[in-house]
């Protein structure tokens, strides 16, 4: 190679590998940092794109499990209400065998009928007490509740849900006339009782159903949810093992790259000994 006092070539050479080393050292640097693949678009912008829509819509799944999660709960107080007052009517008809079997008196059946009484107060308070967030469930002055249950606007991502139909108060059920007063009475309380046994199951049997249906929802929600992730984490994330290599090398190469220049620039000092 020449040897010339007014430019070095093996510098300006060594000089562009090492700009080129201390960038890919750079970018090695800021994946470790961020653990991303992708901190901006000069990086992936194809990916970038891709990945933004994923984590838009990882989100809004996310919300739609937690709008399940919330519409499971509703049912399960509603649930929870319409227990209680079928273990009410139960206790109402156990009273109304007691009643009916003339080994009582009158004094007891008294007695008999103000428990009766108290039970179908308390049912009616349970009926028009029993609500979520305000919104009234079990004494038909519900209303249609839609719950979005799906990132998307189509009707296959949203579940409709009538509590206007959930009416477990006393006159509804047909018992709020029964009396035990007398053996008569008594059975044909048992008759109503029956009845409004009968009438409690079907809606309860509903939301019986729609709270499995909503663990499904969440469950699905899920497992959508975590192979999304997964699929964004492989465009997006860094490969840790892969980018500390290159940092280590882009390193190395920079300390060489260094130690090129400082032997090269003593080319032109060469070049001035000659010259004497």
């Amino acid at each position: 190679m020449a040897i010339s006092l007014l430019s070095n070539q093996t510098v300006i050479n060594a000089r562009r590998h090492m700009e080129e080393t201390s960038r890919m050292f750079g970018e090695a640097s800021e994946r470790l940092a961020s653990g991303k693949r992708i901190n901006k678009a000069g990086d992936d912008a194809a990916g970038l794109a891709i990945s933004t829509s994923m984590e838009g819509k990882i989100r809004s799944m996310q919300q739609a499990r937690r709008n399940a999660q919330e519409a499971l709960s509703l049912m399960q107080v509603a649930e929870g209400g319409m227990n209680e007052v079928s273990n009410l009517i139960v206790r109402l008809r156990e009273l109304s065998i007691q009643a009916a079997s003339d080994t009582i008196g009158d004094k007891e059946r008294g007695m008999l009928e103000l428990e009766g009484t108290q039970i179908k107060e308390e049912i009616d308070r349970l009926a028009n007490s029993t609500e979520y967030f305000g919104t009234s469930l079990l004494n038909g002055q519900g209303k249609e509740f839609t719950f979005q249950i799906g990132p998307d606007n189509t009707d296959a991502n949203r579940i409709h849900y009538s509590t206007s139909k959930l009416d477990l108060r006393a006159s509804t059920l047909g018992i709020d006339g029964v009396s035990l007063a007398d053996a008569g009475s008594a059975l044909d309380a048992l008759g109503k009782v029956d009845e409004a046994l009968s009438l409690i199951n079907v809606p309860r049997s509903e939301v019986g159903a729609m709270q499995s249906r909503f663990n499904s929802v969440v469950n699905n929600l899920f497992v959508y949810e975590e192979n999304l992730s997964q699929a964004r984490s492989r465009i997006v994330d860094a490969d840790i093992a892969q980018e500390s290599a290159k940092a280590v090398q882009a390193a190395v190469l920079q300390r060489a790259g260094a130690a090129v220049i400082a032997q090269a620039n003593t080319t032109p000092a060469l070049a001035l000994k000659l010259l004497d």
